[in-house]
């Protein structure tokens, strides 16, 4: 599946032009989707040295988009090509209703796959282990 994810105010807090605080779950949502295979496509009005920003705090949290503001990563923009992004899915926050949040994408792109109770119980001690969360639920 092709998703297209916005920077500001979805992966991190608004804090434009700097680099605000990384939403709950984001980064670990991203690498599982990445996992699972999912084309994810960096979708923000971020250009020059503030998208370069961008791109290389994901990286730093292993997270490496597909493309980045195009539809692959060929894709030579210039005026006759709209630079509408054509994805399967858009996460925004934006969206009608706002963000749901990373943990409610997850269910929304996963169902039926849920955090066993002891992952659960590990996440509430804060010990800064969030991937066991994303594990198929075996009780």
């Amino acid at each position: 599946m092709k998703i297209a994810i916005d920077f500001d105010g979805t992966i991190v807090e608004h804090s434009f032009p700097t680099i605000g605080k990384e939403k709950l779950f984001a980064f670990d949502t991203l690498r599982e989707l990445q996992k699972q295979n999912h084309q994810l496509i960096l979708w923000t009005s971020r250009v020059g040295r503030e998208l370069d920003e961008a791109i290389d705090f994901c990286r730093a949290r292993g997270v490496e988009f597909y493309a980045v503001n195009k539809n692959y990563p060929e894709e030579v923009f210039d005026e006759t090509i709209s630079r509408k992004i054509v994805a399967d899915i858009y996460i925004d926050d934006r969206n009608i209703g706002g963000l749901p949040g990373w943990g409610e994408v997850w269910q929304l792109l996963n169902p039926g796959e849920t955090a066993t109770k002891d992952e659960i119980n590990k996440l509430t001690k804060k010990t800064g282990k969030l991937s066991g969360f994303f594990k198929k639920d075996k009780s």
